[in-house]
């Protein structure tokens, strides 16, 4: 008879301080628990947690409690006394004593997503954590990029092949969208926007424009300013994104024009920050091969972004990077240091990857880490209040496609604790189905989803599992 060995890896779950939230235990066994022992217990790394049996703990709720606060070190399981609150190890025992009652609970999102089956039949092979679904809130938006949401609702999106931006509204203001505007044609790749004193800003290739009052003239053929900033021309790593940071400025990136170059001594390589007007220009860090993503951490207001690492040095290597500024003029090692420990077979010339920042967290090789965002909204459970999600468009050249996914990263007090997967099921069967390439949020704590492959904008909601029936 099999036996169920019980939870020999948590990846560390620590709440955001102050949380009162109903405690979800089977959010939390999605978010800390699955990377180790599979999204459905059947086992991964860690072992299967679905058997009948249990061999280390009788099966009882007191008794599990227990052996997830004490731990077992000799079985590699440590105790999370002081680390998880009582009631996180209470619901997440509670959880793998009765599964059943949360799966049952999450088939209260399937009348939603049954709606849409016929539709988006796909939808119903993407693996979220329980209590969580996924609806096509826009297929009306090709070659989807970075999004931007107005305080009125209006979500603005940029299109890097279409050179257009769109505007998508919901008129009844219930998150349905009945209205996709094209605001804007004929850009050179247009993948960033920004929302700022109600002006959208659109980046390009070499320019930055502005539409100013844009809430009111998206759907009257708006004009636009041009914003001198400068910026290059370069094709290769050409595309930027905008965003707007705590202090009201403007952050573009430049990337490197090349695969692997040495630009150290030229505009490229670098993140800038600007004010609204384009004018003074600073740089806020450098070593930097190619951004396609920036957030603030809620609290700190420090800057997180992406980078993608350079191609050409096998399939495992390097890692694309997550990293924090948290001040200016700081150095991330490219053209030196690729993924933050390997020595640039090409350009490292005696230099060492300890000179350099390095990163918050290595997000694994080629997977094109790009836009990312932190969840500050009350819809999902309290434990991703604060947390960081990074949409992975995947991996172009790597002989088994890795990325394509939308990744959960767990902080506490600003150091990464745990990469694990929130979204899964971009690819089915072997085809990509999706490429993820920004996460937005909206008033009601829902979150977007850009896809630039199929020219969709995804909606992620939550909607509590009932309470499990104590035992």
């Amino acid at each position: 008879m099999k036996r169920l060995f019980v939870l020999l890896c948590l990846a560390a779950g620590i709440a955001a301080p102050g949380a009162h939230a109903a405690v979800d235990g089977a959010a939390l066994y999605q978010q800390h628990c699955a990377a180790c022992h599979g999204a459905q217990r059947e086992g991964a790394a860690g072992p299967n947690l679905a058997d009948a049996t249990w061999a280390k703990v009788k099966p009882q709720k007191a008794a599990l409690e227990k052996f997830i606060s004490t731990g077992s070190p000799t079985n590699g399981m440590p105790a999370w006394k002081g680390t998880l609150e009582p009631a996180k190890i209470a619901a997440i025992a509670n959880y793998l004593l009765h599964p059943g009652a949360a799966a049952k609970g999450a088939g209260k999102n399937a009348p939603a997503v049954a709606g849409a089956a016929a539709k988006y039949p796909e939808l119903a092979n993407f693996k979220l954590p329980v209590g969580f679904s996924m609806s096509v809130f826009s297929d009306q938006v090709p070659a989807a990029r970075s999004m931007a949401v107005s305080p009125s609702g209006i979500v603005y999106v940029g299109s890097r092949a279409a050179g257009k931006v769109y505007a998508l509204v919901s008129t009844k203001h219930d998150y349905v969208i009945d209205k996709v505007v094209t605001i804007a044609a004929n850009l050179d790749a247009p993948i960033g926007v920004a929302y700022l004193n109600g002006a959208l800003y659109v980046s390009e290739i070499s320019r930055l424009v502005r539409f100013d009052d844009i809430d009111q003239t998206f759907d009257k053929s708006p004009t636009y300013q041009v914003v001198n900033t400068g910026l290059p021309n370069d094709k290769w790593h050409g595309e930027k994104i905008v965003k707007v940071g705590p202090e009201g400025k403007l952050y573009i990136p430049v990337g490197a024009p090349c695969n692997v170059c040495n630009k150290e001594s030229d505009i490229h390589s670098k993140i800038y920050r600007m004010n609204p007007d384009g004018s003074q220009r600073e740089e806020v860090a450098r070593g930097i091969r190619n951004s396609v993503g920036f957030a603030w951490h809620p609290d700190t207001r420090n800057l997180w972004f992406t980078d993608n690492g350079r191609d050409l040095l096998g399939d495992n290597l390097p890692s694309d990077k997550l990293n924090t500024a948290p001040t200016a003029g700081l150095h991330f090692g490219f053209p030196y240091c690729a993924g933050g420990v390997v020595a640039d077979p090409e350009f490292a010339a005696g230099r060492k990857c300890s000179e350099f920042v390095a990163p918050m967290a290595k997000l694994g090789p080629h997977v094109a880490s790009l836009g990312l965002e932190f969840n500050t909204g009350n819809q999902f459970p309290a434990q991703y209040k604060n947390q960081l999600f990074i949409a992975e468009h995947g991996s172009w050249n790597r002989t088994q496609k890795i990325g394509y996914r939308v990744a959960l990263i767990t902080l506490a007090d600003s150091q990464v604790v745990s990469d694990t997967v929130f979204i899964d099921g971009f690819i089915q069967n072997g085809e990509v189905i999706s490429r993820p390439v920004d996460i937005a949020f909206l008033a009601d704590g829902s979150m977007l989803v850009s896809d630039d492959h199929r020219g969709r904008v995804y909606r992620v909601t939550y909607s509590a599992p009932p309470a499990a029936p104590s035992k």
